[in-house]
């Protein structure tokens, strides 16, 4: 098994470039009243399409061109639940980038008292499913350094 994932995610807010807010939906509480563990995955997506936005790269433009960034892998620590009604911040900064990758970390925080953190790996790939270089701006706009 390759393991692309080099990023170790900091616990330090300060440390990320982007934050962008959610709040939890009581459809996205389990049996225990907490925030159920696969929700998380849709937080770090939206957050993820937000900083492409950001950056001046809207994902839907991305898509347009013939590309996708797919998810080759993602890892996340949980440190404390989630509960119903919270606003997250997903701070979110980004990692290693290679000819064909890219890493981004994240932080998730409730009123600045850590939650979770989490690592996700991107491959570009063309519409049908086919790796294909990264675009040019990737680098350029995320300015993580070069993967290992």
């Amino acid at each position: 098994m390759t393991v692309r994932q080099s990023l170790e995610p900091s616990r330090l807010s300060g440390d990320y470039q982007f934050v962008h807010r959610i709040r939890t939906r009581f459809a996205e509480t389990d049996a225990m009243g907490i925030i159920h563990h696969a929700a998380y995955l849709p937080y770090l997506e939206e957050a993820r399409v937000a900083y492409l936005r950001y950056l001046g790269h809207p994902y839907g433009d991305v898509r347009e061109s013939g590309q996708n960034f797919a998810v080759l892998e993602v890892s996340v620590q949980y440190r404390r639940p989630l509960g119903f009604d919270e606003v997250v911040e997903v701070h979110l900064k980004a990692g290693a980038v290679s000819r064909a990758t890219f890493q981004l970390a994240y932080l998730l925080t409730v009123d600045g008292v850590l939650r979770a953190t989490a690592v996700t790996v991107h491959g570009c790939v063309d519409g049908n499913g086919r790796a294909i270089r990264l675009p040019s701006w990737i680098g350029e706009s995320l300015g993580g350094q070069s993967a290992p």
